[in-house]
């Protein structure tokens, strides 16, 4: 990675451990729809509340005829009563006021517009030179469209880029865009991946 000009993160499971909170957005949802909640965090319900987009979560977990008023719904939930269940990753900030001396960083992440609530509660919007979410591209990941579009803002090429996520739609991402891929914690199996900030740190700072 001698040629590594930037570093892209997703936000659930590599910045933050949200899980907590996402299903609480989403049972919020579903319970003024009088849709079950979900309640095992480990269900595979509960995996596409932590990793797709609104849009794709509420058709894959709702009555079709419900998503168009449930999006609408959705809009209007201040997602800062959310913010305290979520935690930030160990190591973060360390890791991040390291690596921005060195490359530009920014997110991409299928969220919406929650972003700007949750960077500033914990003090992270500094270090983050571009930020695109699920609202600024036509498709969210496992399409390319956010991470071609972070590298169109930041002015690099594509393969230039890293990408760090923690899921198969953020490989899928990195791989329908040909940008380099490094998988965070335990989640996907093979390829090059990190368990932890101070090891994406040492491994990134020695290119």
């Amino acid at each position: 990675m001698t040629d590594l000009e930037a570093v892209i993160y997703d936000c659930d499971g590599v910045l933050f451990e949200s899980h907590q909170a996402n299903l609480a957005y989403y049972n919020q949802i579903f319970a003024a729809f009088g849709c079950p909640s979900i309640s095992d965090p480990d269900s595979a319900a509960a995996h596409i509340c932590h990793t797709a987009s609104s849009p794709v979560v509420l058709t894959k977990l709702m009555p079709a005829a419900d998503v168009s008023a449930a999006l609408q719904f959705a809009q209007g939930i201040d997602y800062r009563q959310f913010i305290p269940l979520m935690t930030e990753a160990p190591g973060l900030k360390a890791s991040l006021g390291k690596l921005v001396r060195k490359y530009p960083l920014a997110i991409a992440t299928n969220r919406g517009n929650s972003m700007p609530e949750i960077l500033e509660h914990f003090k992270l919007a500094h270090y983050f030179k571009v930020v695109v979410t699920s609202r600024d591209v036509a498709q969210p990941k496992p399409a390319p469209d956010m991470l071609l579009l972070v590298a169109q803002r930041l002015a690099v090429d594509p393969e230039r880029c890293l990408f760090i996520g923690d899921s198969t739609l953020d490989a899928g991402a990195a791989q329908a865009g040909e940008i380099p891929f490094i998988a965070f914690g335990a989640a996907l199996q093979g390829g090059r991946m990190v368990r932890s900030h101070g090891e994406l740190t040492d491994m990134l700072l020695v290119c």
